[in-house]
Formats: C-alpha cells, sequence, structure tokens
C-alpha cells in the first residue's frame, strides 16, 4: 500500500478497526463527516483512506451518502481463495522440505499447539469465533514462517475475507471436525517431509470450504 499522511493513516486504521472488530454492520450506510468530526479532522484525508479501504475490498462507496461493508461477490471469494492457495500451497511444500530444521522443528511444536486448541474448542463450547482465531492462527504461522514480505504483505490484506469465509463455512455440521483434520494432515504431511502428498492434501483443505462458501453465496 502507498505510504499514507498522519490524518490518513489514522482515519484508514480507524476504520480499518472498527470492520476487523465487527463494530460496522451490514447494508448500514456510514456517513463520512460523522466519522471525520469522531476523529477531529476534515473530510479530504478521511476520503483518501476510504479509498484505500475501497481498494483492499473492505468497503463500497455510495455516492452522497457515505460508505458501507463490502458485501463478497463470487468473484471475491475465487480470488480469495486463489491467493490463499498460491501462496500456502507454496509455505507448506517449503517446509516439507525443510522439516528439519531447527526453524522448522519450533514451528511444528507452536503448530501442535495450535491443534491441541483447535480439538480442545471442538470438544467443548464448539464456539465458532474461538474456533476461527486458531484456524487463522495455523495458516498465519505457516505462511509467516518463510519470512517472505510479499508473501505476508498479500496474505495479510486477505486476512479479512479469509475470517469471515471461514466463519461461514464452519457454521456447516460437520465442517469444524473436518476442518482439524485436515489441518492434521497438513500438519503430519509438513513433519514427515512427504513432499509427493503436501500440495494436494493443501489443496484438499482450500477446496472444501470455498465450495461451502460458493454454495452459501448462491442459496442467498
Amino acid at each position: 500500500m502507498i505510504e499514507m499522511k498522519p490524518l490518513q493513516a489514522k482515519a484508514y486504521e480507524y476504520i480499518k478497526t472498527l470492520i476487523l472488530n465487527g463494530e460496522l454492520k451490514v447494508d448500514e450506510i456510514y456517513s463520512e463527516t460523522k466519522i471525520a468530526k469522531e476523529l477531529g479532522i476534515s473530510r479530504t484525508p478521511l476520503r483518501d483512506a476510504i479509498h484505500h479501504l475501497v481498494e483492499e475490498g473492505y468497503i463500497d462507496i455510495i455516492p452522497s451518502k457515505g460508505f458501507k461493508l463490502h458485501k463478497m461477490t463470487k468473484q471475491d471469494v475465487l480470488d480469495t481463495f486463489q491467493i490463499r492457495s498460491a501462496i500456502e500451497g507454496y509455505c507448506t511444500f517449503y517446509i516439507a522440505q525443510n522439516y528439519k530444521s531447527e526453524e522448522c522443528q519450533k514451528l511444528f511444536s507452536y503448530l501442535e499447539f495450535l491443534l491441541f486448541k483447535q480439538e480442545q474448542i471442538l470438544n467443548t463450547s464448539k464456539s465458532i469465533d474461538a474456533f476461527t482465531k486458531f484456524d487463522n492462527e495455523f495458516h498465519i504461522e505457516i505462511v509467516h514462517h518463510l519470512k517472505n514480505k510479499s508473501f505476508d504483505k498479500l496474505f495479510d490484506m486477505q486476512l479479512y475475507r479469509i475470517k469471515e469465509l471461514a466463519t461461514s463455512s464452519l457454521a456447516h455440521i460437520g465442517r469444524m471436525e473436518n476442518t482439524l483434520t485436515e489441518h492434521k494432515n497438513i500438519f503430519n504431511a509438513m513433519t514427515n517431509g512427504d513432499i509427493e502428498n503436501i500440495y494436494k492434501i493443501t489443496m484438499e483443505h482450500m477446496q472444501n470450504p470455498l465450495h461451502i462458501n460458493l454454495e452459501n453465496l448462491s442459496s442467498l
């Protein structure tokens, strides 16, 4: 993202935080004037911030009224899963190739903890929000392990959509259990250095929720 001036950055972070924390309601229109007053800034830096958020797919501008949360389309869903598949497919393969390294062993130790937390939630509260948190962290740790700044930037830009799509798919009966199984399959393939099957296993984990999310859209 292009470097923003201080007031633009302030407005950008403020609105983005509201979005990520689930404080903005779907289909509700938000006034630029009201938010500018809340932040104590003029509408010019606010508009610049809003345009950045539009470009990143968080919101849509409603002419002469303000803005509202962007509703994901079929293409948005496909784009998100294609980006994830490209990045995570390579990352899991790379980790499986280097599974004996000290860095990978440290990663595996933390991933094992995340799997434990997922299983714990599955066997107790079955909270979708709690499970999604550790689900996302599992994938974030895999991508960030490579320390590829371009991967990190692109993946982090997708996190809001990834979270929303995961929350939607995990609401389906049996999807939480299947997600944990798929995570364990990925984990086992990486820890065993299974470079022959890791890509296929990762892609299966991408495709299963993709089909659910597309079905959810078609039923609206």
